[in-house]
């Protein structure tokens, strides 16, 4: 009954996503890439896993989990049953001092398992003017355990107006989910060129380098 209710509440929340956004998904000229992956994409809300879910095709939806934060994802028995039940997140311990696992392990247990991942490398919420903060090592790390995996980047536009810093109620706007082409890890590339690399992937699909309104 639990996984039921879990898949229920799991739609309902794509129907109001997509409602209050109208988000629209664009793909890169070679189209939805196949297979596993792990989008990584900008981070200024907490519903930026959401969006990118939302727009996924049913079928990659089903397989693919959101990385965040476990001490905001159980912090309540609310929040645990959307983190864990709904969408199935991959919760990592942030605080690297009481951290009882791994987290570069954890991901790539479910990844062997068949998973795609959702992913922030900027490692928190940017709340800056700067369009991107540096971007922290996971990606890499994950990347040079499992260097076959496909890298995609995904830029979300607009979601931090709908959703901004301390308002509980969401305004209605426009927003775009963004996807650019995958991407790998290099041999013998280092952790500095590679995540230069992937930021430069993921600020190229920003609406200021394609010319568009932010």
């Amino acid at each position: 009954m639990r996984r039921i209710i879990a898949k229920l509440v799991a739609a309902a929340i794509v129907v109001f996503a997509r409602a209050i956004t109208a988000v629209r998904a664009i793909w890169p000229n070679d189209g939805i890439p196949n297979g596993q992956c792990v989008y990584f994409a900008n981070h200024s809300s907490h519903g930026d896993f959401i969006l990118v879910w939302a727009v996924l095709p049913p079928s990659l939806r089903r397989r693919t989990r959101p990385v965040a934060g476990a001490e905001y994802w159980l912090k309540s028995s609310i929040n645990r049953f959307i983190g864990r039940d709904v969408f199935q997140a991959v919760l990592i311990e942030r605080d690297r001092e009481n951290r009882t696992s791994d987290p570069i392990e954890v991901m790539a247990e479910v990844i062997d398992s068949g998973a795609s991942l959702i992913l922030f490398p900027e490692g928190t919420r940017n709340q800056t003017d700067a369009q991107l903060l540096p971007f922290k090592s996971g990606l890499f790390h994950l990347a040079s355990t499992r260097p076959d995996l496909q890298l995609v980047p995904v830029w979300i536009n607009n979601l931090n107006r709908v959703m901004p810093k301390g308002e509980i109620v969401p305004i209605p706007l426009i927003c775009t989910v963004t996807f650019g082409s995958a991407m790998r890890l290099e041999a013998d590339e280092g952790k500095e060129t590679f995540l230069d690399r992937a930021r430069t992937a993921l600020l190229d699909l920003s609406p200021k380098h394609l010319g568009g309104n932010e």
